[in-house]
């Protein structure tokens, strides 16, 4: 009996050590159209910490194939089986709006690494439970819309996802360059899977635009590019940070010469001055993933996991000193901090967030640059 008592305690202790564990789920998309952005975020999980403030980090990686609807059921096995403390991901809009639902009914805080600022706004009962590491639609269609101003840009043809992605970024176009006395002479939409934009862009050139906008995101988002260039179009073309990886150089090739876009810091990390405060970090990121991946595959979408791993760092031990990990509370506990992050630098920005503000990130997380001789030209 003696015997049995001590064995009893002895799986209690176990049971309660294992109860601090911390749990991260993580759902990307690795496959599918928007695999070139979350092969890069999936790799990067391999450089982030072991254990946070002492406590042992188990991260529980699944792929929602660019899917939506496989979106939420990854989110909800993380949260139902794995016992998850946190969400990351998804990789893209549509699924990062999917989640939401499910994780403010759960109480689980989620960082999206996706870029529509409907994620995160308008702040509501549900959205309180969610953050994310990527620069907003809103925030870099204004590094955009400055541009074409200083560029003479009068007249401008859009083209983009017919989907949650698209629809942001016009949205945001829209309004900005009808304050800036720019025209939209066209509006286009095309699905990620497309194989032909060919009437899409023959209106286009009817229009006679100065300049094309292509909001887009990873590889599909050449389609349009190339068959601009295909048919003759010689004006500048702009796409957004969802072009930042080196597939999209491969698969657009020449015709992406000379492609403006803004984009997170860590893309040019080398070219940023020395008093940029970003840049350290910036570096550490691209030296480690390319050290395992060859030069030139970091990514900004694989800095998301880095910047996610960076946030986590910096406020699961303010959660610990309130709770264990694998209860409500230090789930609330986590929200609570991360909306309380201040200063906390990363290789996309410096992130202060706040009761009104999930993102946390300003100026300082964009530049503008130009694709040149197939590499990334930061933009003086």
């Amino acid at each position: 009996m003696k015997r049995n008592l001590l064995l009893g305690l002895a799986l209690g202790c176990f049971a309660c050590s294992a109860s601090a564990d911390i749990h991260v789920g993580v759902t990307l998309s690795a496959t599918g159209p928007a695999a070139s952005l979350g092969i890069p975020e999936k790799n990067t999980f391999a450089f982030l910490p072991s254990t946070i403030a002492g406590q042992k980090v188990h991260y529980h990686l699944l792929d929602d194939a660019s899917d939506t609807t496989t979106a939420v059921k990854n989110t909800r096995k993380l949260i139902a089986e794995n016992k998850v403390d946190v969400i990351v991901g998804s990789t893209i809009t549509p699924n990062s709006l999917a989640m939401v639902d499910i994780v403010a009914e759960a109480e689980t805080p989620m960082i999206s690494m996706a870029s529509s600022a409907r994620i995160v706004e308008p702040m509501d009962a549900k959205r309180r439970w969610v953050f994310k590491n990527a620069q907003s639609d809103t925030h870099m269609a204004t590094a955009l819309v400055e541009h074409m101003n200083s560029a003479g840009v009068k007249k401008l043809a859009f083209i983009g996802f017919a989907d949650a992605y698209g629809e942001g970024w016009w949205s945001e176009i829209g309004k900005l360059a009808e304050v800036r006395k720019i025209g939209i002479v066209a509006q286009e939409r095309f699905n990620r899977t497309d194989t032909s934009v060919t009437g899409q862009v023959l209106k286009i050139l009817a229009a006679k635009p100065d300049a094309v906008m292509i909001a887009g995101a990873g590889t599909p988002a050449a389609l349009p590019q190339k068959v601009l260039r295909e048919k003759g179009y010689k004006g500048p073309i702009y796409q957004t940070h969802g072009v930042a990886n080196s597939d999209f150089l491969r698969v657009g090739g020449k015709d992406v010469e000379g492609t403006l876009l803004p984009a997170g810091p860590v893309l040019v990390a080398a070219q940023l001055p020395d008093s940029n405060q970003v840049k350290k970090v910036a570096l550490d990121y691209v030296s480690r993933y390319e050290a395992a991946h060859g030069k030139g595959s970091a990514t900004t979408f694989g800095a998301h996991s880095w910047d996610a791993g960076i946030l986590l760092a910096a406020t699961v031990p303010v959660a610990l000193k309130k709770a264990q990990p694998g209860t409500k509370k230090f789930r609330a506990a986590l929200r609570d901090a991360l909306e309380n992050v201040r200063e906390v630098v990363g290789a996309h920005g410096v992130y202060n967030m706040s009761a009104t503000d999930h993102v946390g990130l300003d100026q300082r997380s964009r530049v503008m640059v130009r694709i040149v001789n197939g590499t990334w030209k930061l933009e003086k």
